[in-house]
Formats: structure tokens, C-alpha cells, sequence
């Protein structure tokens, strides 16, 4: 079985040198609206061999790409868009209930923040099609299942009765795992999917008992894990790794953090270890979706004034830690948010390019993507400050500890043009995208900084979807954008 760290440890980074790759630089003071004409022929899998399909979806991509004026970005819009559905998706009725299995591209696992994300996009197009409604039905219902197999744990298979691979992780394993890393934001997309497919159809018939249950245990733990009693709670990890991310010191407890309401996050969204505990970025999301709780539980048709004052009360101690120690000064900038806190006074500054990150935090809804505090962070991690953010010959942006130096993930570029209030910026941002596919017509999980052809997944859903997602965000806050990058 592959993973991610292994798929990188064995596979390195893909070479595509066969590849008729652009030899401009395409930095953001480059040309970057130029394009030499090519013949795009669709990379989607033939219409039988397709996991998924979607009337809804098929004519959106229709219609956007009429939206279009660059062809290779057409292309590459009709690609990787529905690419989550032509690829990743397993739908079926089990005990009476839609269940759909979502993998995250070459790593036969779900995630349940790579499945929420991946499937995210089509939640606007679910009235258009009951097929694509009952098929995010199945993704809450999984996802549930998963919560209540074991609420730490980042990663399942479909089969309940599978051994990971990391199976003698020194943690608690069990089957149907396939990595039990502690990642906040893991209980956070779940809740986030769950909301926004209700407050978009005001369906409420997959909210049952296990679901309510699944609710619970994440309360449940996002409690154990502020580790108020100053221990470190239920969970910790170890791994026999020459991957320093990969393991967690401390007896599998990380460093020590100083109780203050926040909640500790053994692992970012990366799958990376965290330096301090406390990853602000995912506490931020904590507090919007426990937001979300609390109006889903107050609610005349889901009403539970206990379970909604619980997550009431959870929200303002996180918002107070927040408060307190998540926001710093900066000795250039001024007032930002910090990446990592340690509740002693100390922080790390940096950016890493998954999501939740700091860049992302607007799209997340966790702050206002003009708010002069986020301005501030954004100014600080898109900058030589930040370690991981990389500029080179094939362009710039954030990268991250999990892929290495120089290396720039189009992710980060993505939500860098979904956060922007800048059109100069998005238009810049989408035709840095388009440079970076290296000729295959999809996104990646990163490319090197200087070479576009040395790049990682080839085939990686969350990445293609998202960047579906932005053009059709794009389409429809600043349709002129698309018309005005050049063909």
C-alpha cells in the first residue's frame, strides 16, 4: 500500500522531461499572459470507465468554459474539476443508507479532510442533481463511520477489517486504520461538509444517531485534547522513522504546551508532527466549525440546547486561547497571527501550503479575506519570512516541510487567487496555475521551484478539484478575469 510519505520516499519526485514544458520564467513580474498555441485533448477517463457522473456537473463545465478564453485553461478546468467524481469515488447503499468511499488519488485511503475538500465544490450544483446529493450523503455517512471507529485517527480504508502498512505505530492501531495521526482539522471538514450540505438543501435525513453520536466524540475530543488537567490526554504516537515529521518526541506527547483553551494538534495538515502543539490555523477553523455546531443543534428540526451549549462553551475557551496567545507581534509587520504557539510565550512563524494554513484562513471562513490582521499575516507568508515560501524561475509560492526545499505546491496558488481582493493577483495566480501543470493537464502535489517538469502526484484529487473550484469561484466573482488571460 502506498502513502504519502512512502509514495515520495520511493518515487522521489517525477521527472516529465519527455514533456513539452514552457521554458519562460513565469514568476509574477514575468509575461505571465502569454501562451503559445497547443492542442488540448481531454484527459478524462472514457464515460464508462468513470466512478461518477453528474448532469449538474457536466453542463457547469460546459457553461464555464464558454466563460473561457484561454484554451489551455479550459482544458485544464474540464480536467481536473469533476476529477474527484471521474476517479476517486466508490457509491453504494449500505444497510439502507447512501455510503461513498472517497480515496484521495494514488494513496487508496480516505482522509476525511482530503474527502470533505475533494467533494466541497460540487455541494452548490446538489438541487440541480439528486444523484450528486445522495452521493455527499454517502461521503457524511462514511465519514461518520470513520469519527466513531476511532475519532484520532486522519485516514481509513473503506474495509473496516484492513491492516495498515504502520500497523505497529507505536499508538493505538486498529483495523481499518490506515494512519492514526492527530490532526484537528481531521474533525473539523467533516462538521464543515455536513453544514454546508444542510444549509444548502435543508436536508436533514442523514443526521441520525450515529451521526449525533460521531458529534459528540468530536466535543468529546477536541476537549481531551486542550489537555486542561496539564497531561497529555488519551492519545500519543510514535513511529520508527528516519522522517523527523514523522515522528513526536516526548514519549508520543510532543513538547509541552501551558493550558489556555487552545486545542493541541499533534500533526498538521500535512501530516507533518507540529514544533508547538498548538497550530493556530486549525484552532481558528475549530472555532468557526464549532460555530456550526451550535447553529445546527439550535436548530428546530436537529434541537439540543445541551449539545449546543457544549459547543458553545468549547468555542469561547478556543477563542480565548486564540486571543491570548495565537496573535503576536511582529517586529517588521506588526500584528499577525501565529502558525504555532506553545502557551509559554513562545511561537513559530511560518506557512505551510495545506489546508487550514494561514493563507487559507478566509476560505475556511474562519476571518475576512480584507480583515487588516489577516492582511498583515498574508504579507508576512507570502515573503522571504516565511521559510517555505519559494520563488524561482518557474514561479512562486508556498511549499512546506512534506515535499521538501524549493518546492512550491499549487494548492498554496489556488488559495492564494480564492483569498485575494487583488485582480491583478488572481489573474497572475491563475496563469502561474496553468504554467505549472507541466503539459499533463492536471495539478499537482508540488513542483520544484525551478523546473515545472519535477513535480509530485501525478495524480493527487484534492489539488485538481480545488483548482476547479477557483475557476469556478472565479467565474463567477470576476467572470472578466477569465475572458482577459490570454489565448
Amino acid at each position: 500500500m502506498v502513502t504519502r510519505r512512502n509514495f515520495l520516499k520511493n518515487a522521489g519526485i517525477f521527472s516529465a522531461g519527455l514533456l513539452a514544458v514552457q521554458s519562460d520564467a513565469f514568476g509574477f513580474n514575468s509575461n505571465i499572459f502569454e501562451f503559445p498555441l497547443k492542442d488540448f485533448i481531454t484527459k478524462r477517463p472514457p464515460l464508462k470507465e468513470r466512478k461518477f457522473s453528474s448532469k449538474a456537473v457536466e453542463d457547469t463545465i460546459l457553461k464555464v468554459k464558454k466563460q473561457i478564453s484561454n484554451p489551455e485553461l479550459a482544458w485544464l478546468f474540464e480536467n481536473c474539476f469533476p476529477n474527484t467524481l471521474d476517479t476517486t469515488v466508490e457509491f453504494e447503499i449500505i444497510d439502507g443508507k447512501p455510503d461513498t468511499y472517497v480515496i484521495t488519488g494514488d494513496i487508496d485511503a480516505m482522509w476525511l479532510r482530503d474527502s470533505t475538500a475533494q467533494i466541497w465544490p460540487y455541494i452548490s450544483l446538489v438541487k440541480k442533481d439528486p444523484k450528486l446529493a445522495e452521493l455527499i450523503k454517502g461521503v457524511i455517512n462514511r465519514q461518520t463511520k470513520c469519527i466513531l471507529l476511532d475519532p484520532y485517527a486522519n485516514a481509513f480504508y473503506k474495509d473496516f477489517t484492513k491492516e495498515s502498512e504502520w500497523k505497529n505505530d507505536i499508538t493505538a492501531m486498529k483495523p481499518g486504520i490506515h494512519e492514526r495521526k492527530w490532526e484537528i482539522d481531521s474533525l473539523c471538514y467533516p462538521v464543515r461538509l455536513a453544514h454546508g450540505y444542510w444549509k444548502e438543501t435543508g436536508d436533514v435525513s442523514m443526521f441520525d444517531n450515529q451521526w449525533k453520536e460521531a458529534m459528540k466524540l468530536i466535543l468529546k475530543t477536541f476537549k481531551e485534547q486542550q489537555r486542561m488537567d496539564g497531561k497529555g490526554g488519551p492519545y500519543s504516537f510514535m513511529r520508527e522513522t528516519a522522517w523527523a515529521t514523522d515522528g513526536v518526541p516526548l514519549s508520543g506527547y510532543g513538547y509541552p504546551v501551558k493550558p489556555c483553551g487552545l486545542i493541541v494538534s499533534t500533526f498538521r495538515p500535512s501530516d507533518d508532527s507540529t514544533l508547538f502543539g498548538y497550530l493556530i490555523p486549525s484552532n481558528m477553523f475549530a472555532i468557526e466549525i464549532l460555530g456550526y455546531m451550535v447553529e445546527i443543534f439550535s436548530s428546530k428540526a436537529l434541537k439540543d440546547d445541551a449539545l449546543a451549549a457544549e459547543a458553545k462553551e468549547l468555542q469561547l475557551q478556543v477563542q480565548k486561547g486564540l486571543n491570548e496567545n495565537g496573535i503576536i507581534e511582529h517586529p517588521k509587520f506588526g500584528k499577525i497571527i501565529a502558525f504555532e504557539v506553545n502557551g509559554y510565550g513562545s511561537f513559530h512563524m511560518m506557512d505551510d501550503a495545506n489546508v487550514p494554513s494561514l493563507l487559507s484562513l478566509p476560505y475556511l471562513g474562519a476571518i475576512a479575506a480584507d480583515d487588516p490582521l489577516y492582511l498583515n499575516t498574508r504579507k508576512v507568508v507570502l515573503s522571504e519570512n516565511n521559510p517555505f515560501f519559494y520563488k524561482g524561475t518557474a514561479g512562486e509560492g508556498i511549499g512546506g516541510p512534506h515535499t521538501g526545499v524549493d518546492t512550491i505546491w499549487p494548492m498554496s496558488i489556488v488559495l492564494r487567487a480564492i483569498t485575494s481582493i487583488d485582480e491583478k493577483e488572481i489573474k497572475a495566480c491563475i496563469s502561474n496555475l496553468i504554467k505549472t501543470n507541466a503539459d499533463t493537464g492536471f495539478m499537482h502535489e508540488s513542483f520544484h521551484k525551478d523546473d515545472v517538469a519535477k513535480f509530485t502526484r501525478k495524480w493527487f484529487a484534492w489539488a485538481n478539484t480545488l483548482f476547479g473550484e477557483m475557476i469556478l469561484h472565479t467565474s463567477i466573482k470576476y467572470p472578466h478575469i477569465l475572458k482577459e488571460i490570454g489565448n
